[in-house]
């Protein structure tokens, strides 16, 4: 057993971490790469098309599952093979290796065979004493070596559990085996207590949702750390092609089961109702079947299927609440986003308040209580979250002058939060959000925008007595500056908190880099909703100390770890690499000379054209609604308020465009260039020389896997083949930050942050337009392409787009290097800042490779023999070629 009280989390990771902690929403799991829960995915196994097979697996990490169940137990199927060849394909796929793995089979061999590839730290699903208790614990033994957590079957010798006390019975015995004499971490156990169907006619059958929920609930109070799982949608299998049904059961199962202490399952997203939408009347047919409340509960809920059958929503505008008490209509207003009437009913607050500072602090308050604790429980988006600042700001706008000509300016807040976007850094729209959220949970922001020197963040925290420092950054030399913010905050004997967040940022880094440079707690902080948490457990005053403490330990523990595993991987000497590269078989039939050589340049892009070409899925990820367009927009769980988003989103695009209220431009230059000495590439603009310096890969791969540098991608010049490269700088941000502010002056945050994500989707649509008229004129290799967006967004064609700055090339010290030769800066006034970042923000560059065989790949870590050897080849001393390089240093 765990001494103490100990903080003891489930801990998972793929490449990215997850930990489940008790602040942690429900953990869904995806089951579309089970043979046995996808007709699809079992036919592309057998038909061995295992990249279609990952798209499946792809497809469900951007739809929101958060661990994957990989089974591929068939008949027809060499599951040991298949599960193998399937995990280490999935490796070489960051979008979808980011995520744990659950191996899944009924036979041991095969999870075994899973258990020595998978990457990370999985789930094994599952075991059970089926076969007695030697075995288990055999099989348990194992599994604590390779360093899984495990599901573990509520199934003995006798049977399967079904009722309350053969479920308590044998989870008690699993546990008790497991903790007591193999010493299993008890946070890696998660319990399947069975899920059974309901209303299925069987007087037996009548308390399977309420033992199952009681057991759960047994289970967290008795068996300390563990977690409970389940199929949820087994449920309602009674109801089987009347969906309207189906999702009700499963909706008002997982509510109740949530509540009971229920953290991890499959479920479906599309046959989820959301709980506060189901029918009164429905609902409570539904609850007395799930709670076994009446004799009779599945005779009136088969009667009353029979009407709701295809039964769909109707959406109407409901003015009634207008005659609610005025409590209820502030609230109402705040909950759902409308600004219509803030102003008369805090007008009429006002009026009844002793001071104007009554209102804030009680009327709307109260109201955003209601959206704090709805979005804290999975029943608020975060675009409506957004919504409701907007309204809270138009009332506090209203009230100050009255709060100002009475003296009482000071709203008692529960904490003082400054937020930065760090020294050369210029992006803040995941800064805004999550300031935006923390606003409505009555925490006072002090907002001090982008590119923010060390100093003034310091000076400013002094100035105003901060509780709390939140720093944001996008680029990778950003984490540099917050490993020096937090160096200089403990010189300064700072006691503040540190929360860190942004793209770049992650556990990993802030545990290993900025964590031991400050004695107080930092903490990173990956989504806005989790920020609410961890700010208010930093600043409870009962409970902060220990949560403090949690922290620090984690991070310490983390960092062993992450430190420990590093060491354990191979990497070869740069020699060793560079024997190792890419080879092509350079055949001058596979160079094309450009259709027009040199440097083009357009001033004033019509936007219009970009429409078509635009991505939506990111747009939504950056409002923390994860799908995929366009099925987001029919998803269950978020599909209404991604509609809504998408709406506001077209309406504000469509003025965008026909008012030309932002202005694109975009300058691209291709040139002759070739390989030389091994890693770098030599580029002539009209008889002038440039040279672009790459890296190389130096992570020890196997047998035949090269170690690539993107060098390997132009012909060598001693070949005698004349090869050619392309270079780019878009935007589409001029003008972008003029409409945020005018939003902002007007208390519209919601705008303030559309018009950012927007201009960011555009300038990628611009990256994506160009490049396809380079391919097809410019340049002409591939005149006869003809893709969809769709294709366009998967990167169906030939030849490869990569970045100064992302995974192939994460260094932006070449960034320089393409503003010198292109002439960025005086041509289109796009500027970088002193990290390297693009102004405006919503630009990008890059550069064209051409070959058939160019392909995007991560760098992953680099030796010092590299950094020194990239120093040398760039003429800088080797301190700065380490700042930059940081991030890709092998530690």
């Amino acid at each position: 057993m765990a001494a103490n009280n100990e903080q003891r989390y489930l801990k998972l990771s793929g490449l990215e971490p997850l930990v489940v902690t008790p602040d942690s929403n429900f953990i869904n799991v995806g089951e579309r790469t089970n043979v046995a829960g996808s007709k699809r995915f079992l036919r592309l196994i057998k038909e061995e098309k295992f990249d279609e097979a990952l798209d499946v697996a792809r497809d469900q990490v951007e739809g929101g599952a958060q661990i994957i169940d990989v089974n591929m137990d068939d008949g027809l199927i060499d599951g040991k093979e298949a599960m193998v060849k399937f995990l280490n394909l999935i490796v070489s796929e960051p979008d979808i290796a980011r995520v744990p793995i659950m191996v899944d089979s009924s036979k041991w061999e095969i999870i075994e065979a899973g258990l020595q590839v998978v990457q990370g730290k999985c789930v094994v699903n599952s075991i059970s004493l089926k076969e007695g208790e030697e075995e288990f614990i055999h099989h348990a033994k194992l599994i604590k070596r390779y360093g899984a957590a495990v599901i573990v079957m509520a199934f003995d010798e006798v049977g399967q559990a079904d009722n309350l006390e053969r479920r308590i019975e044998i989870a008690k015995r699993s546990y008790d085996v497991l903790v007591n004499k193999v010493n299993f971490p008890p946070e890696d156990i998660i319990f399947d207590l069975n899920i059974f169907p309901v209303a299925t006619g069987m007087d037996e059958h009548r308390r399977n949702a309420v033992d199952f929920i009681e057991a759960t609930r047994w289970v967290k109070e008795n068996l300390p750390y563990c977690s409970v799982s389940g199929g949820v949608s087994n449920v309602s299998f009674s109801f089987r092609g009347n969906n309207p049904v189906r999702e009700a059961i499963n909706s008002a199962f997982l509510f109740h089961a949530i509540k009971a202490g229920m953290n991890i399952g499959i479920v479906n997203p599309t046959m989820l109702e959301v709980y506060d939408d189901i029918p009164k009347d429905l609902l409570e047919y539904v609850e007395d079947v799930l709670l076994d409340r009446r004799d009779d509960a599945t005779e009136r809920l088969l009667d009353f299927a029979e009407t709701v059958v295809g039964t769909k929503k109707e959406s109407k505008v409901d003015l009634s609440w207008r005659e609610e008490p005025l409590q209820d209509r502030i609230t109402r207003a705040l909950v759902k986003g409308i600004d219509q009437y803030i102003i008369e009913d805090v007008e009429e607050a006002r009026q009844q308040a002793a001071k104007p500072l009554h209102v804030i602090e009680g009327n709307l308050m109260t109201g955003m209580n209601v959206v704090g604790d709805l979005f804290g429980s999975g029943k608020m988006f975060l675009p409506q979250v957004v919504k409701s600042a907007r309204v809270m700001k138009k009332a506090v706008a209203y009230l100050t002058p009255y709060i100002e000509a009475s003296k009482d300016k000071n709203a008692k807040a529960a904490g003082k939060i400054l937020m930065a976007t760090v020294k050369g850094d210029v992006h803040d729209i995941g800064k805004n959000i999550v300031s935006v959220v923390l606003a409505c949970n009555n925490y006072a922001i002090v907002d001090m925008g982008v590119m923010v020197p060390p100093e003034k963040i310091i000076n400013k925290a002094k100035e105003e007595q901060v509780d709390i420092i939140g720093l944001s950054g996008l680029i990778t030399p950003s984490l540099d500056e917050m490993v020096f913010l937090a160096k200089e905050m403990e010189r300064q004997n700072f006691e503040v908190p540190l929360l860190i967040g942004g793209a770049t940022t992650s556990k990993a880094h802030t545990a290993v880099k900025i964590d031991p440079q400050y004695s107080q707690s930092v903490v990173h902080v990956n989504d806005a909703s989790r920020a609410v948490t961890v700010v208010g457990n930093l600043l409870q005053d009962e409970s902060s100390v220990q949560y403090k403490k949690s922290i620090k330990l984690d991070y310490e523990s983390f960092r062993e770890k992450f430190l420990k595993r590093g060491k354990q991987k191979e990497y070869l000497t740069l020699e060793q690499a560079r024997k190792n590269k890419f080879q092509i078989d350079w055949n001058p039939s596979d160079i094309k000379k450009p259709n027009q050589l040199g440097i083009e340049v357009w001033y004033d892009f019509d936007l219009t054209k970009l429409e078509d070409y635009i991505d939506w899925s990111p747009f939504f990820r950056s409002w923390d609604l994860h799908g995929k367009y366009p099925n987001i927009l029919t998803d269950d769980v978020v599909g209404e308020q991604a509609k809504e988003l998408f709406k506001d989103a077209k309406t504000l695009l469509k003025k965008v465009l026909d008012e030309k209220l932002l202005k694109g431009k975009a300058i691209f230059g291709l040139l002759p260039a070739n390989q030389i000495n091994e890693d770098d590439i030599e580029v002539d603009k009209d008889g002038e020389t440039f040279i672009f310096r790459t890296l190389r890969q130096q992570l020890k791969k196997r047998e035949g896997v090269p170690n690539i540098a993107l060098a390997d991608f132009i012909a060598p010049k001693g070949s005698g083949i004349q090869d050619y490269m392309g270079f780019f700088c878009v935007s589409t941000g001029f003008g972008t930050q003029e409409l945020a502010a005018e939003f902002e002056k007007n208390h519209d945050d919601y705008n303030s942050i559309m018009i950012k994500a927007l201009a960011d989707r555009l300038a990628e649509a611009f990256a994506e337009y160009l490049h396809k008229e380079v391919r097809t004129k410019y340049w002409g290799y591939a005149v006869d392409e003809n893709l969809d967006n769709t294709e366009l967004i998967k990167e169906k064609y030939r030849g490869i787009r990569p970045a100064p700055g992302y995974p192939a090339c994460p260094d932006h010290l070449e960034k320089l290097t393409i503003w010198d030769m292109l002439e960025v800066k005086e041509k289109i006034g796009v500027k970088l800042t002193d990290s390297l970042a693009m102004w405006p923000a919503a630009s990008v560059s890059g550069y064209y490779f051409a070959h058939p065989e160019a392909k995007y790949f991560g760098l992953g870590k680099i030796e010092q023999d590299q950094v020194q050897d990239f120093a040398k080849r760039k003429n800088m001393k080797l301190e700065e070629a380490q700042k930059w390089l940081a991030p890709n240093i092998v530690d």
